[in-house]
């Protein structure tokens, strides 16, 4: 028997829990869409345990995210990234230029930019733009 060495090839998804699910539903599928992605699956129930709340998934390149709606009783919290729980996320993008474009297409819509595209401290060559969606969720696009 030959032993098996496991290793990571990536992050398949990420999943998040959005309170107004008709307006991240337009948001999410309008910045896949700027990333060369698409809505894979748009449900109402299952997989979700609430009856009658929806989800969906977007994919991306070999990235993929889960939304999905909150339940009732959890509709109109508000998101902390500094409370247990997601920080952010970030998508990875194949260019400098690419993150140029979507900032700029970000901002034609509105879209609330928390730290411009720039290179940043964390690692070498480390060239990022950081975003809210409509819940305050922190998300990051970043080349390097």
């Amino acid at each position: 028997m030959t032993a098996v060495s496991p290793k990571a090839t990536g992050i398949h998804h990420v999943s998040i829990t959005v309170n107004d699910y008709e307006r991240s539903r337009a948001f999410y599928t309008q910045l896949f869409e700027l990333l060369g992605g698409q809505v894979v699956m748009d449900v109402v129930g299952a997989p979700h345990k609430h009856e009658g709340c929806r989800m969906m998934l977007l994919a991306a390149g070999n990235f993929m995210l889960g939304v999905w709606e909150a339940a009732p009783e959890h509709r109109g919290r508000a998101f902390d990234r500094y409370s247990v729980g997601l920080h952010h996320f970030a998508i990875a993008l194949e260019s400098r230029a690419a993150i140029d474009e979507v900032h700029r297409r970000l901002v034609a819509a509105g879209v609330e930019i928390l730290d411009a595209p720039a290179e940043y401290p964390y690692a070498p060559g480390y060239y990022a733009v950081f975003f809210s969606d409509p819940d305050g969720i922190k998300l990051e696009l970043v080349h390097m």
